[in-house]
């Protein structure tokens, strides 16, 4: 049965409609049941409503965002972000759509790293090196869930424990990831963790983004323009080399708006962008990391975040994905602009640092802002 936490139509404002005033509805939470895993655990989806147009879902299996509907320079809205009607199509494995990543998100060399003289050795799932949490990492995780409202935002807040030596990984690290959909017409994602171990964390959402809509083709006209001046060159496993790097010159510069698809095919090793840049935040405040242009919807996405790195995704090896409403998802079908500290940081000491020590919290934030222009 679906519950609302505010009363829907609470006065936060009002609107000139036809020369009346109108109630600006207020953000609202809705929760319900989405399905049930194979032994029998109840999987719960939060439908936040901002008031003004948007809403997004998000389920507590794997904190996966799972839709997200923005409006158009018309007003007319349409979900931006891949994925599945159904848990059933999550629960078969999918390409991370919408899901938390950790503990650590991207690639650690060689499946290993060392940390206080300790060598921990990962699960080899990416070759002969590790990403993103390993092969039962966070996205594959129930998380307890907590809805809550406000007079400017709704939002749900998920944690998970998850145990020491999972997947690896030392110490009892906690896990608190909050989502909130704001009046501003932003999805904001804060996280937390703490730990009573001496360990490393690399938390990150790996939705996958098309600002037409999830069904309307490929990203390659959109106009993305990136923050960062920087980036870090990778072996063949996509392994930090260790240098950090101009983007000018090369394809990866995206300094000023440019499409997508105008130097793609300039990397024919990674059949697209497959790359981590370097942004500009201090790490305590959201510095504006990204920004993204739809010409025909017309919607903007600006990409703020505390964290030091940004990997660009192009949904490169996606090939006939069935996804949402029948749709089929093709190569370059969505792009991913996961928020991070460095690949491999932990095993380059010249890289921000991912350690969390026993006793400390560590805390970032990531927020996706809409709008749209002509």
């Amino acid at each position: 049965m679906m519950q609302n936490f505010v009363p829907r139509w609470l006065l936060v404002g009002v609107a000139m409609t036809g020369g009346a005033w109108a109630a600006v509805p207020a953000p609202v939470v809705e929760r319900n049941e989405f399905g049930k895993t194979a032994d029998g655990t109840v999987i719960e989806i939060f439908t936040l409503r901002n008031g003004r147009g948007m809403s997004a879902r998000v389920m507590t299996y794997g904190a996966i965002l799972v839709d997200l509907h923005v409006p158009d320079r018309e007003g007319k809205t349409r979900d931006v972000v891949l994925g599945f009607d159904q848990l059933e199509r999550y629960l078969k494995g999918h390409p991370l759509f919408g899901s938390t990543v950790g503990r650590f998100a991207n690639r650690i060399g060689g499946a290993q790293f060392v940390l206080n003289g300790q060598t921990y050795k990962l699960a080899a799932n990416s070759g002969k090196n590790h990403i993103h949490g390993g092969r039962s990492g966070f996205d594959k995780k129930v998380w307890k869930a907590e809805p809550f409202s406000t007079a400017t935002a709704a939002g749900v807040r998920l944690r998970y424990t998850s145990p020491d030596g999972e997947e690896g990984y030392p110490g009892n690290l906690q896990v608190t990831v909050t989502y909130s959909l704001t009046a501003d017409n932003e999805l904001r994602i804060d996280y937390e963790a703490t730990t009573d171990k001496d360990t490393i964390v690399n938390l990150t959402n790996h939705s996958y983004f098309n600002l037409g809509g999830h069904d309307s083709g490929d990203v390659l006209g959109h106009e993305l323009q990136l923050f960062a001046d920087f980036y870090t060159p990778a072996d063949e496993g996509l392994i930090p080399t260790g240098e950090i790097a101009f983007v000018k010159n090369t394809p990866l510069d995206f300094t000023q708006p440019t499409p997508i698809g105008a130097r793609i095919k300039e990397l024919p090793k990674t059949r697209g962008y497959d790359h981590n840049f370097v942004l500009k935040s201090d790490g305590v405040t959201p510095a504006l990391g990204a920004r993204v242009y739809e010409p025909k919807s017309g919607r903007v996405m600006e990409m703020w975040t505390t964290e030091p790195g940004v990997q660009l995704y192009t949904a490169n090896h996606m090939n006939n994905q069935p996804g949402k409403g029948g749709a089929v998802y093709q190569q370059y079908q969505g792009l991913c602009l996961e928020t991070q500290h460095f690949p491999d940081s932990i095993n380059k000491p010249h890289f921000p640092s991912p350690i969390l020590r026993a006793g400390q919290t560590k805390k970032s934030t990531t927020i996706f802002k809409f709008s749209t222009r002509s």
